[in-house]
């Protein structure tokens, strides 16, 4: 109780330290104890306050503290100031503190009195807090609405891309895949080059979808680079060789096919090749390819190692850009010419096919042979100069090198026509050309030996290697008796030994022919 005996002391109540009455109300409410005489003074006029002291009972009391509005008050607890007098929980507190006595109506006033002018006081404190809260919470509501300001310009932002990347992709390829893209914003076509050459004339992805008869999205797909692709455009299948081991040969499929077929009519056979070059050309043959060294005293026969693979994706396209054609169109051809090795793999139930190596002419693609011409070119202008200053002859079939001539320098000699110098410099000019020799393949034939170019024997003349019109004599023979099994394969045989020597597939002709009547 000692506020209320500071209360005493600071009104003219009773002395500090009396005791306070019992809590439970006597049943007949006992007059307070008297309080020195103070000096008379004007009585106040009535205030409010006389109304709301009449005495209360402790039933009543405790039923009023048991209010929602009581028990409610925003002044519970408050330790800082004096609460007001019209707060509930006070108007009950005053009632009782009147009733037992321990104070008047006229010091309550004072008191409140004394409440209001610290309430004053701490207004101006409180209305600053107030108003520092009330800019605090504009200032999240200011950020808030940027916030939702900013949020929906973005999404705003992200449709209209959305829409713009959609749109380019229906008309424009700007990505073709990781590595593989850098050129495709480049559209600067030579137009006066390529009407030269009697090539079309093409710079943007969308020409060249048109030429081909595509839409965008399709030459995207047949174009696009992935390392681990869940689709392909070849079926790869594996072809025993004759030299033994396994040859990869991948066939693009339907669609692929037709784009590579357009290339090779319209742009790739409408472009020369070196004199030297005799492999997939019209006119020209494994024929034309070695009748050039017949009765040569010495025949050197090299072989290029992986060639169609070792023509690589960068190759490729520059062979396109120096047509005249823009990066991007030169890009989106090379790609759809080349391809990289691929393996199945299975990763979490789904079938991957992953890039094993670099992207090169696919075996099996009609575009392939052309584009290894065009891409030995240098090669062939390089070996066809040396050997012509050496006094030898070159001819290529593919990836068959073949030199011969007819000066035998002795073994050991250093001059510059031996077979050992040519050897030296066509390694070199080999490598240069970012080819390999397959040294297992290298061969230097004399005329002691049977000279063989490109499976024709050219020794004294062009022939079909004596085993092999041997077998296919047998053949003919035996098929008098038991009949002939594959009369197309028999026929075609017989037709290769009469390209290369009339006379040998002469005879062998009069005796298939005698079978076929019978």
């Amino acid at each position: 109780m000692g506020f209320f005996d500071f209360l005493r002391r600071l009104f003219g109540g009773g002395e500090a330290g009396d005791p306070p009455p019992p809590l439970a109300f006597p049943a007949k409410a006992l007059p307070p104890k008297p309080a020195p005489p103070l000096p008379p003074k004007k009585r106040a006029p009535p205030t409010s306050y006389e109304a709301d002291f009449l005495p209360i009972s402790d039933k009543e009391l405790h039923a009023k503290a048991a209010t929602e509005e009581v028990r409610t008050s925003p002044w519970w607890g408050r330790t800082d100031t004096i609460p007001p007098a019209d707060d509930a929980r006070t108007k009950l507190i005053d009632r009782a503190l009147v009733t037992r006595g321990y104070l008047t109506p006229e010091q309550l006033e004072e008191i409140h009195q004394v409440g209001d002018l610290m309430l004053l006081k701490k207004g101006d404190e409180a209305m600053v807090r107030q108003e520092a809260k009330r800019a605090v919470e504009r200032r999240k509501e200011e950020r808030a609405a940027r916030k939702a300001e900013m949020k929906r310009l973005a999404e705003e932002r992200r449709r209209a891309h959305a829409a713009e990347v959609a749109s380019r992709r229906a008309t424009d390829i700007l990505f073709l895949g990781r590595d593989v893209s850098g050129g495709l914003a480049d559209r600067r076509s030579d137009v006066e080059k390529l009407r030269t050459a009697g090539l079309p004339i093409l710079a943007s992805p969308a020409e060249v979808a048109a030429a081909m008869g595509l839409t965008i999205p399709q030459l995207r797909g047949m174009a696009f680079h992935i390392d681990a692709a869940t689709v392909t455009h070849y079926v790869t299948f594996r072809i025993p060789k004759k030299s033994g081991g396994m040859r990869d040969i991948s066939a693009p499929k339907p669609r692929l096919a037709t784009a590579q077929r357009w290339l090779l009519e319209n742009v790739l056979s409408k472009i020369p090749v070196e004199p030297p070059a005799h492999g997939f050309l019209t006119g020209r043959s494994t024929v034309t390819n070695a009748a050039p060294h017949v009765r040569r005293a010495v025949v050197v026969n090299m072989d290029l190692k992986d060639f169609f693979p070792s023509i690589t994706f960068p190759r490729v396209r520059g062979i396109f850009e120096k047509m005249g054609y823009s990066p991007a169109a030169s890009t989106i051809f090379a790609l759809l010419t080349t391809e990289a090795p691929r393996r199945v793999a299975e990763y979490e139930g789904k079938r991957y096919y992953v890039a094993i190596g670099p992207r090169g002419l696919p075996q099996g693609a009609c575009s392939s042979p052309a584009l290894s011409n065009l891409a030995a070119g240098r090669l062939d202008r390089r070996l066809g100069g040396l050997a012509a200053k050496l006094g030898w002859t070159y001819t290529r079939y593919a990836d068959d090198l073949t030199f011969s001539g007819d000066t035998i320098i002795p073994k050991g000699t250093k001059d510059p026509k031996s077979v050992a110098w040519l050897l030296a410099r066509t390694r070199h000019i080999i490598s240069e050309e970012s080819f390999e020799v397959n040294e297992k393949k290298l061969r230097v034939q004399r005329r002691n030996t049977a000279q063989v170019v490109t499976g024709i024997v050219v020794n004294d003349k062009p022939a079909v290697p004596r085993a092999e019109r041997r077998r296919l004599r047998a053949a003919l023979h035996r098929a008098r008796f038991v009949g002939l099994k594959e009369p197309a394969r028999v026929r075609g045989e017989v037709a290769y030994v009469s390209m290369v020597n009339a006379e040998h597939g002469g005879r062998l002709k009069v005796r298939l022919d005698a079978l076929l009547k019978r």
